[in-house]
Formats: C-alpha cells, sequence, structure tokens
C-alpha cells in the first residue's frame, strides 16, 4: 500500500523496489513511513498481518513495538516531574523499598539504565511465564528475588525492570493504569488513533501476529502476555503513529523544550527513552523495539525534520540496512537494492563444514552442524541460526550482517560482521 500526503522528493520507485524485493524474497513483512516536518511523504506496508488466514497488511494494520514504549514511558515520566509530581532525584524506595539498593536508586538512574536493577527479561525462566498473565505482585516479586548486578550510577547496563517499575510508578503517583494514563496525556492530545496497551492479538481487529521465515514455511511466534513487559514494552502502535508522536515530542507539543534536552542528555549512548541515532554526518535520536518476533525503529533528526518509523512482524533481514535505506531516500542519497542470489548445495558438499570453529581474540566458539539439510550456526551460549548459501563454500545470515566462506582443506572459516573481518581455525 502506498501513498503519498505531501509534493516533497523522494525516490519512491526506487523505494517501492526495494521493498518489492525484500518481500519477494521473504526477508520482511511489515510497515514503514518517513515523514518530512511532520508530513508523511512515503510509506509502504508488504506481507501479512495474519498468514494463515492471509489477511495482507496494511497502512491501519497495529503491530506491537516493544522497546519504543520506553520512550512513551520516559515522556509521561517527564510530564511527571513539570507537573510536580516527582523529581529525578527521587529514590526507589519512596515507591518500592523492597528492591535491592532501593534508596540508593534515583528516578533518573533507572531513566537511564544505571540502577544496577537486574533485567527479569535476560534469564531463562522467562520463558516460562512470560505468555501467561502475570500479577504487580507477582512481577515485583521476580524483579525483587533478582536482585542487583552492581552498584547504583556506577555503570550503564539495559534493564527492562526499570522501565516495569518506571510504569508502575506512573500509576502509583496518579492512581490511575498505564494505559489510562498514556490515552489521556499522549493519545488523545496527538490523536493517536491505533495506539494503546496492547492486548490479546487479534488479527480480526487488524492486529499482527509475528513471525519467522524457515524452511519455505512462516513460523508463528508464541505470544507475550503484555501484562509482563508493562512500561517497558506493552504498547501497540502503527509508524504514522510513532511519527505523529515523535515529531510532537521534537516540537515541544508533550513536554518542555528543557525537558527534552534532559532527555538527550545521552551517558553511555542513553537518555531517557532515547538513544542517539548517527547518520551520514548528522545525529537524530530515537528507540529501537523487539517483542516476540515484532522489531521496530523510530529516529527523527531535526536537520530537515526527518522522521522514519517502521515496525516489521517477520524479519531474517538486518532492519538497519532497511534504516538507512529509507533515510538515505529521505536525504536524497543513493542506495543499493539488495539481490539475494541464494544457491542450493547438497547435504553431502557441507559434511566438510561441520565441526566447532575458534578465534584466540573472539570470546565465544562456532559450532557449525546440520539440520534438515540446512547448514546451521551457532556461538557459545547463544541460539542457533540457519546460513545460506551464496556460492558453494560461502554463506550468509541476513539478519545480523553475518558472512562466513569455508576452506576446508585448511580447515578455516573466514567470518565477517558489521566490518570485522575474523579467520576461525577449526578444532575436530
Amino acid at each position: 500500500m502506498l501513498s503519498f500526503l505531501s509534493a516533497q522528493k523522494i525516490d519512491s520507485a526506487k523505494l517501492d523496489q526495494y521493498f518489492d524485493v525484500l518481500e519477494q524474497n521473504h526477508k520482511v513483512m511489515g510497515s514503514f513511513a518517513i515523514a518530512k516536518d511532520g508530513k508523511v511523504i512515503y510509506n509502504k506496508t508488504i506481507g501479512f498481518s495474519d498468514v494463515e488466514s492471509r489477511q495482507k497488511a496494511d497502512a491501519q494494520t497495529i503491530y506491537r513495538i516493544g522497546s519504543i514504549t520506553k520512550t512513551f514511558t520516559s515522556v509521561m515520566m517527564m510530564q511527571a516531574v513539570e507537573e510536580n509530581k516527582l523529581k529525578l532525584s527521587q529514590k526507589l524506595s519512596d515507591f518500592y523499598p523492597q528492591i535491592q539498593n532501593a534508596s540508593q536508586i534515583s528516578i533518573r538512574e533507572m531513566l537511564q539504565h544505571r540502577s544496577g536493577i537486574h533485567n527479569y527479561t535476560s534469564d531463562s525462566v522467562y520463558f516460562e511465564y512470560n505468555t501467561k498473565p502475570m500479577s504487580e505482585e507477582e512481577m515485583l516479586k521476580i524483579i525483587t528475588e533478582a536482585g542487583s548486578d552492581f552498584s547504583p550510577g556506577t555503570k550503564f547496563e539495559y534493564s527492562n525492570s526499570n522501565y516495569y517499575l518506571l510504569g508502575l510508578i506512573l500509576e502509583n503517583i496518579y492512581k490511575k493504569p498505564y494505559a489510562q494514563l498514556l490515552q489521556e496525556k499522549i493519545c488523545k492530545p496527538l490523536d493517536l488513533k491505533f495506539t494503546t496497551v496492547g492486548g490479546k492479538i487479534d488479527p480480526a481487529k487488524n492486529i499482527a501476529n509475528s513471525y519467522t521465515y524457515f524452511g519455505g514455511e512462516y513460523q508463528k511466534s508464541s505470544e507475550t502476555d503484555m501484562s509482563v513487559p508493562g512500561g517497558a514494552g506493552n504498547i501497540v502502535s502503527t509508524p504514522e503513529d510513532l511519527i505523529r508522536f515523535m515529531q510532537a515530542l521534537a516540537d515541544g507539543k508533550l513536554v518542555s523544550t528543557e525537558s527534552l534536552e534532559q532527555m538527550k542528555g545521552f551517558q553511555d549512548d542513553y537518555g531517557f527513552g532515547l538513544v542517539p541515532v548517527p547518520f551520514n554526518g548528522k545525529t537524530g535520536f530515537g528507540h529501537n523495539g523487539g517483542i516476540d518476533y515484532f522489531q521496530s525503529v523510530l529516529y527523527y533528526f531535526p536537520e530537515g525534520k526527518v522522521t522514519f518509523a517502521m515496525i516489521t512482524n517477520q524479519s531474517n533481514y538486518n532492519n538497519n540496512q532497511i534504516s538507512i535505506a529509507a533515510l538515505s531516500a529521505a536525504y536524497g542519497l543513493d542506495f543499493q537494492v539488495p539481490s539475494f542470489g541464494v544457491v542450493e548445495v547438497n547435504t553431502e558438499d557441507l559434511e566438510p563444514f561441520v565441526g566447532i570453529y575458534s578465534n584466540a581474540s573472539f570470546p565465544l566458539k562456532i559450532k557449525i552442524f546440520i539440520e534438515d539439510n540446512k547448514l546451521y550456526a551457532q556461538a557459545t551460549g547463544q541460539s542457533s541460526f540457519p546460513l545460506e548459501a551464496t556460492s558453494p563454500t560461502e554463506f550468509k545470515f541476513d539478519l545480523a550482517g553475518i558472512t562466513l566462506k569455508f576452506n576446508s582443506e585448511k580447515g578455516e572459516m573466514f567470518y565477517t560482521q558489521m566490518g570485522q573481518a575474523l579467520t576461525f581455525k577449526k578444532e575436530n
């Protein structure tokens, strides 16, 4: 689906081709939008919102946005500060004294992920309960028992626990549910029609499921219950709603210019629900998100007031490359339409590559193995991922930008990722 709401110049034909190639090769499904000066100049939707019923996505399809929720939570926290209901220097012990080091942890440190509170989503036990409805008491017990990873204020470490707790603090000081606060303080003033706290996914309401694509089939993700992420990741939206939200934030319609500057006070590349975003000599700000198989991006650049938003419900591709292409188009720069020359390799030809590979300067070993006649890679302690052959000896994993080239005679594997190049030796 394609529409223009402005006469701004953009190479829409090439962008269409770019997204069409991704769709045709089952690399991505989702919705994308670019705006200049607050006006959407390009949008594109590809793939299905619900594969099982073959329901195509459109510009009104609603997706889970994951951690972009943190930007909304941060905005509401700053609104509370402006209303003198809260201070950034205030301690967590004023609300939840049972959390380890609560008397030393400030609201500011929680907003900047410098609290030391352990990240509950990083534990393997998380996947034993994330699809179940969880009460506030149950979640607080999990976070409390997980304890602290470091002394407050001493370093940055991303933790969803911080923003889950910040969501509860908002409810505490306003005596209203987070979902109601979101509507009253952001969505209704900005007329965000498709943005709300998510619930059970319902394709009949044009709410997308998420998928991965493997072996010629779409595989649907399990569904996180939205009581689990809370203020760290429970919002659903559309790219155009996200653009409207970000433009309003930049224009001072949600918080003051001074508050926004505090949100952009980056330390270890993180502010209050915002990160700095470099592109072609320019610096913007925004946030990424991920939940189940959904991935999301929301970036704003003051130069030209350019905003890019995307939400994918299936991606076997490096979404950073999509952002680069979209921003290049927005600024009139050239970008390349990808080609996917995947070749078939017989199982017996894959056998010489199987083994454990290591490099003295790389902390993890990489296991190469065959499953269902396909080659896989798995780094120590990480999830395995499928490799696509681009030649009889070269393979790639687009989602992480990884390429592997094998020399079976020398027992070597040449690894490249994001400019890093290493040679691994086969151990067995």
